[in-house]
Formats: C-alpha cells, sequence, structure tokens
C-alpha cells in the first residue's frame, strides 16, 4: 500500500487547516506554511521553549516550513527559466520631459543602476573599516522562526508520519454536530438533533501474513440502531464543533457506556460469521517449522558437554519462541477513534 503525492497532499492541507495554520504559498506540488502554535507544539519537538513562553506569557514566534509532497516535479518547476522581462520603455520609450523618444528619465537611469552597499566606496565589504581589521566575515545561516526550511513530505518519511499521530492523538474523541445551514436560523420551529456514538475499530488479523480491516460503526443513542458503515452517513453531512442555532438534542436513553458494549456485541457476532480457514492453515505451517526446530536440535541436544548442551536448549527453546509467534494466528480489536456526532432526525 501506497499513496500518491496528491493523497499525501490532501492529508496534510487537512491537518494544516484543521490546526489553523497560515498557508503562505500552495500549489499542487508543496505548501508554504507558518505553523499555528498549537501544530508547532505537536511537529518541532521545543519543549523547553514553549515552557518558556507559558512560564513568560511572551508571544510565541512559531516556525515555517515548505512541505513538498513531489519533490521532482517542484524541483522541475524552481528550476525552470523565469520568463523574460521586457525593458521598462521598450515598447513606449520616453524622456526625461515626458515626450517620445529613445531614452530613459534620470530618475529612472538612478533607480536602474546597483545600489551601494554601505561599508565602502563602491559597496564592497573587503573596503569597509571593520574588513580591513577583522577580514571579511560570511552572513550567519538564518535560524529560527525567520527561516522557512524545505521538507520532502512523501510516503514513509519522518514528517508524514509525525503529522499522521499529530493527527490521530488529536482526533482520538470527537464531539461535532450537523450544521443545518442558514435556513434553520430563521425557521420557527427547532430542529431535533439524534445523538450518535460512533467508533472506528480496527481488526488485525496476524499469522506469518497479515491483514487489517476498519469497521466504523455508529449506534443511535435514543433509539440504538446500529449503522454498520457509519462513515457513509457522516460523510454527506458537514460537521461542526459547535451547537448551531435553533436545534435542541433529544434526550438519551442509551448511556455512552452501554452503547460501546452493544457496538462491540455486534462487532463480536459479525467477526463470529468469518471464514477462518487461515487460520487454520496457519497452524499447520506452525507444526511443521516447529516439526523441522526438533528435528534439527533433536541430535544437539544431545551433546555430553553439559555447557553446550545448557547453551544449546536454550537456543532451541529461543526459536521455538520465536516461530510460536511468528506463526500462530491471532484477532486483535482496539479502537482508533471515537465521537459523539449530534446528526438531525430524519
Amino acid at each position: 500500500m501506497t499513496l500518491t503525492p496528491a493523497q499525501i497532499r490532501k492529508q496534510v492541507m487537512d491537518y494544516l487547516e484543521a490546526t489553523e495554520c497560515h498557508i503562505i504559498e500552495a500549489s499542487p506540488h508543496h505548501v508554504t506554511v507558518k505553523l499555528s502554535p498549537r501544530a508547532d507544539q505537536m511537529l518541532t519537538d521545543r519543549p523547553y521553549y514553549w515552557g518558556f513562553v507559558e512560564r513568560t506569557g511572551a508571544p510565541p514566534e512559531t516556525l515555517s516550513f515548505t512541505f513538498v509532497f513531489d519533490p521532482e516535479q517542484y524541483d522541475n518547476q524552481a528550476s525552470a527559466p523565469a520568463p523574460p522581462v521586457m525593458p521598462f520603455g521598450l515598447n513606449s520609450p520616453v524622456t526625461s520631459s515626458g515626450g517620445p523618444g529613445l531614452g530613459r528619465p534620470a530618475e529612472i537611469e538612478a533607480a536602474a543602476e546597483p545600489a551601494a552597499v554601505p561599508g565602502g566606496p563602491t559597496g564592497d565589504p573587503k573596503e569597509g573599516i571593520l574588513a580591513r581589521y577583522f577580514g571579511i566575515v560570511p552572513a550567519l545561516p538564518r535560524i529560527g522562526p525567520g527561516m522557512i526550511r524545505r521538507e520532502d513530505v512523501i510516503y514513509g518519511s519522518r514528517r508524514l508520519r509525525q503529522i499522521w499521530t499529530a493527527a490521530r492523538d488529536e482526533g482520538k474523541y470527537l464531539y461535532l454536530f450537523e450544521d443545518p445551514g442558514s435556513r434553520q436560523r430563521n425557521t420557527v420551529f427547532s430542529a431535533a438533533y439524534e445523538p450518535w456514538l460512533g467508533v472506528c475499530y480496527k481488526v488485525e488479523m496476524t499469522c506469518d501474513l497479515k491483514r487489517e480491516e476498519l469497521h466504523f460503526i455508529g449506534i443511535s443513542l435514543t433509539s440504538g440502531a446500529i449503522e454498520d458503515d457509519f462513515a457513509v452517513k457522516l460523510a454527506a453531512r458537514a460537521l461542526i464543533p459547535r451547537l448551531p442555532e435553533n436545534v435542541h438534542i433529544q434526550p438519551h436513553e442509551l448511556s455512552p457506556s452501554a452503547a460501546a458494549e452493544r457496538i462491540e456485541t455486534h462487532l463480536t457476532a459479525y467477526l463470529a460469521t468469518l471464514d477462518y480457514n487461515w487460520a487454520a492453515e496457519a497452524r499447520e505451517r506452525l507444526r511443521m517449522e516447529l516439526a523441522i526446530v526438533d528435528v534439527y536440535y533433536k541430535e544437539l541436544l544431545k551433546d555430553p558437554d553439559e555447557e553446550k548442551r545448557q547453551a544449546t536448549e536454550e537456543q532451541y527453546n529461543r526459536r521455538r519462541t520465536e516461530t510460536t509467534w511468528q506463526y500462530e494466528p491471532e484477532i486483535a480489536v482496539s479502537a482508533i477513534t471515537c465521537g459523539l456526532f449530534h446528526l438531525r432526525s430524519t
């Protein structure tokens, strides 16, 4: 499994917008962004700086980055020659008096000359007073909040994994409301909102092979109805983090804990209907692998040297444990994220 640069860009842009970062420049291949304080604390690993900000109340200075999603296309675009710039007055030449002619005004001639840099008559730093005594001092690299550092955010990169981790940690628990639109604010009657508990589970089926499934299940806290594909129900609605105007929430018939138990029972019943021939085949492969290990170490364990036999026995037990861990079939279910969603009753 891999992701295209466009898919990576969408995920990163969604995170930057959700954390209210300031987008400076964007293209299909990159984005230049000044991080918000919330994103800076999650992505830049500067605990001492943010501790100083919290203790002193100083205004925070966040870092800026250029995240490149398609390095090849971005580099080709950056190295492309710039379009030629027409000289001033070439199409409609003017003279210093403002009439037509081939010359340029004196002000334009002066602006065209390179400006002198302080330090010498010609602007050369070699002729500055400090340079005469101390030599030429190279310019220091720009560091800190003023620097915009480039990072390639591609599939498998450290920065992309960090953004995924930050999004997962901050999005574990949600509390959202359906946006009813502007028409609801002007209506006479309040709209009824139905509370739903939604949980996204990851089911891992592992042996010497591995398979993963995601199940986003929702249950109504008023009626107890269960939606197996709750993500489809949410995808068709705009969600906001605040309670809209002129709406009311229906009372709960189920507590969140009781609803979670019902979802787990429902998921367990579904898993019980699956075909588990893969587990039987994995146990057969495990039996064959353990038999090979037993045959290999059978004669070695008969070594008359006590010290060698003890070392061989430890190696034999370790090898059996590793083989069992690799081939033993196992099913693990974990909740990735969950939330309360208040949706308009239909």
